[in-house]
């Protein structure tokens, strides 16, 4: 788990050697600034990392700088992107001679900590350097963090910046900001500012600072839908308007969304739980948890009938039929006289 493995690398229990890859690109990119944060001072790190990638440049050229003494310093961080000979990926252009890399697994240079990171859903298990690597290096999967674990990273990245987060805020920002790391990162960094050292992040704060992306504002708009709330939901759709959101864009969000509720509903009747449906459809977790909520308002039937509207709507919007914002009115005004 990644706070684990931060965990490990602030008490400086390090290693010469870390494999790092996932999907997670944000998680892996983190991870790799730590280690050098962590590793070198700011006068060092101009000196002493240095950034390879295996698709340009063969991994021997970045061994050989592993094994060069570090300058003003005690240690180098060696940056190894790409390393797709470690994957089922076919060989390129470029030859790596895997007969040292192999070698300098078995005996890694005492002055230098090599990072080889890869944004790889999975590895080729069956390759002996694979092998090799995963028995000697510290090693990181960076995939999506299951609830639990997104909501102990958010609490940590608030710690780091001296504030303190309320679980209600933690909630509020989940459902107003999404799933995506980066941006989580970018306002949990700003909340924290605005509440200073010492400071606590509460729901009220999180709800005066914190915009909705366009795709929450489409699930808000979804939720107002589920809840028979068409005055609002059309609300809401004005408010997009004013922000010069395209009504086609949203048609296409909301498509999304009412493709998930289907979906999400469809799996949960053949039993399948949160966790199995969230790697089935490859969507976070939490906005798994959401959809079945906003899902049990809908019958399978329901569901069906309203992506064929959308589906009629998005035809309507492209042939130029009417215009586009009196389409998406009266799509929602059809879901009101549904309601009745």
């Amino acid at each position: 788990m990644v706070v684990n493995l931060w965990g490990k690398i602030k008490s400086r229990r390090l290693s010469p050697l870390y494999l790092l890859y996932g999907t997670e690109s944000f998680l892996l990119t983190e991870t790799y600034e730590l280690l050098i944060r962590t590793v070198l001072t700011e006068e060092e790190r101009e000196f002493n990392v240095s950034v390879y990638d295996c698709e340009e440049t063969p991994v021997q050229a970045a061994l050989e700088d592993a094994e060069t003494f570090p300058f003003l310093g005690e240690k180098r961080v060696i940056i190894v992107k790409n390393p797709y000979f470690f994957t089922a990926e076919k060989e390129k252009e470029i030859t790596h001679d895997l007969k040292k890399l192999e070698s300098y697994i078995t005996s890694p240079s005492p002055f230098s900590i090599v990072v080889f990171v890869g944004a790889y859903e999975k590895l080729d298990e069956r390759k002996k350097i694979t092998k090799l690597m995963k028995e000697h290096a510290e090693v990181f999967i960076a995939n999506p963090l299951a609830e639990k674990e997104l909501r102990e990273w958010m609490m940590e990245r608030v710690r780091q910046n001296g504030a303190m987060m309320e679980e209600n805020a933690v909630d509020a920002l989940l459902q107003t900001a999404g799933t995506n790391l980066m941006t989580l990162a970018n306002e949990l960094d700003k909340l924290a500012l605005f509440v200073g050292p010492g400071g606590m992040i509460r729901q009220e704060t999180v709800e005066n600072l914190v915009s909705r992306t366009l795709e929450q504002n489409v699930f808000v708009l979804v939720e107002k839908v589920t809840k028979r709330q068409i005055a609002e939901a059309l609300q809401v759709f004005y408010d997009l308007l004013e922000n010069n959101e395209e009504p086609l864009k949203i048609l296409a969000l909301l498509a999304n969304q009412f493709r998930l509720l289907y979906q999400v509903k469809w799996l949960a009747a053949k039993g399948y739980g949160q966790q199995q449906i969230a790697s089935i459809l490859k969507v976070h977790p939490f906005r798994i948890k959401l959809a079945m909520g906003q899902a049990a308002l809908f019958s399978e039937e329901e569901l069906m009938k309203a992506i064929q509207q959308i589906a009629e709507a998005d035809y309507e919007m492209k042939s130029g039929a009417m215009d586009r914002q009196l389409i998406m009115e009266l799509l929602l005004m059809k879901w009101s006289n549904k309601a009745k």
